[in-house]
């Protein structure tokens, strides 16, 4: 299995640094709004490499966290009256909401920045001590010069990136490329007690702490979006490898960008979506069907022609899997017949291309065109003249990849016991001539997004 290590700039093949396990860390939202399609993307790629290193048999210890201080929530809060927790905790039942409708499975550990204060002030005095960092009237800044790789993640050179720039001054850095540890509070802001002074954390402290208690020194992956390398990604390094003298991760994952409508997502430009608005017109399935229509390192662009392809692609599957469901009930109780077996290698045959496009870097794109080969295999070979044990074979197949990328297809039981309540109805008025009624219960259907095929097989339903 090879992952693209954003620190080498290469593929690599995994070698977990404990067999048969693997530690992740995903960086997790600031919890001050509702999550946009910008948050939605590494949350659902990274949960779809976590399925698929899990369908590989590895133990996955995956940790993601919430940042629930930050000048966003508390600028909220004193807008709204209320005090900083307030905004994190509505924030964070919101997230939970947006990560069950994507099909999105909760982390191992899902720390919170404010929890972990403690851990954060040792780490920040270690630093202090191991001469990385030092304070200036109650701020503490890690000192970059101190750190000699410091640049090796982004490929920044700091001679360059701060060529020109004076530190002025009143400027308490030593170099303008020194970052916050820890800062003062401001007045009406939630503080802590520290050595240095009252205050908090800066924002990549946490990170660092956060990975080393719940996943050790070491880790496998670490994964985020693009815009995270520099300089977040690159300051967990430095303070990280700092504090223990070891490599911080070993892998080193990110996604890129998404656009609206091919201009960078922004909400100066008035093109912000959030998850909860696209979830207004399209279904959670439908919205991570698309998202991983896309390698998670090519740029996606989210516009509604886009979004309409992979909803009707997304339908094209969902149709053909509600298929064997209906042949299956239709099939004899019957052994293997003549030419299953080679049928069902077939079938594997998908499987086996699924996974190596899988084991290539995490191509959900190639893996989805795998998905759509099984359909169309199933569509053309089986009917309800096929032994059943094929016909679940089949299912088993199709339901196994869908299941690796996350992606739902099968309607609710409930929803489907209505449904086809209202179809039965529907089937005995017209078989009384109350055609009135008839035409009653299939605009009452099509009322609920529900649309009636009549078949050879007899009469199918779909969403609209």
């Amino acid at each position: 299995m090879k992952i693209y290590n954003t620190l080498t700039r290469r593929k690599e093949e995994l070698k977990p640094l404990n067999p048969g396990k693997i530690t992740m860390y995903v960086c997790g939202p600031t919890v001050y709004s509702f999550i946009h399609i910008g948050n939605a993307r590494p949350m659902v790629v990274f949960d779809t490499v976590r399925k698929y290193l899990e369908y590989k048999g590895y133990d996955v210890n995956f940790v993601s966290n919430f940042t629930d201080v930050d000048d966003k929530i508390i600028k909220k809060a004193i807008e709204e009256g209320v005090d900083s927790s307030v905004i994190s905790e509505r924030y964070i039942a919101e997230y939970y909401k947006d990560a069950e409708s994507l099909n999105v499975k909760d982390a191992t550990t899902r720390p919170r920045a404010t929890r972990e204060i403690d851990g954060m002030i040792a780490m920040i005095q270690e630093l202090i001590d191991k001469g990385h960092a030092y304070e200036k009237n109650g701020t503490v800044y890690f000192s970059t010069q101190s750190f000699e790789e410091y640049g090796k993640l982004s490929g920044k050179n700091l001679d360059e990136l701060f060529a020109g720039a004076r530190i002025a001054v009143s400027d308490e850095k030593q170099d303008p490329s020194d970052f916050v540890l820890w800062k003062p509070k401001k007045e009406g802001e939630p503080f802590w007690v520290s050595p240095w002074s009252e205050g908090r954390p800066g924002w990549h402290i946490e990170c660092s702490v956060m990975s080393k208690k719940y996943l050790g020194e070491e880790i496998d992956i670490h994964a985020g979006g693009v815009d995270l390398i520099f300089p977040h990604h690159e300051n967990e390094i430095a303070q990280t490898e700092s504090c223990t003298g070891k490599p911080f991760a070993k892998y080193w994952m990110h996604n890129a960008f998404v656009t609206i409508d091919n201009i960078k997502m922004s909400k100066s430009l008035g093109n912000f979506l959030n998850v909860r608005d696209i979830l207004k017109e399209y279904t959670g399935p439908e919205l991570r069907f698309f998202i991983l229509n896309v390698h998670y390192r090519s740029p996606i662009n989210f516009s509604r022609e886009i979004m309409e392809s992979a909803k009707n692609g997304l339908e094209r599957i969902r149709n053909g899997r509600s298929n064997l469901d209906y042949i299956l009930e239709n099939a004899k109780e019957e052994a293997l017949k003549e030419g299953e077996a080679e049928l069902k290698t077939k079938f594997d045959e998908i499987v086996n291309r699924f996974e190596e496009v899988m084991e290539d870097d995490f191509n959900t794109a190639d893996a989805i065109t795998c998905v759509y080969d099984m359909v169309k295999l199933a569509n053309t070979e089986l009917s309800a003249t096929n032994s059943k044990e094929m016909i679940s074979y089949a299912q088993n197949r199709m339901d196994l990849l869908l299941d690796i990328l996350g992606v739902v297809v099968k309607e609710d039981k409930s929803l489907e016991a209505e449904i086809q309540e209202m179809i039965d109805k529907r089937q005995q008025a017209r078989k009384n001539k109350d055609f009135a009624l008839a035409d009653k219960i299939r605009d009452e259907l099509l009322a609920k997004g529900i649309v009636l095929l009549d078949t050879r097989e007899g009469v199918k339903w779909k969403k609209a």
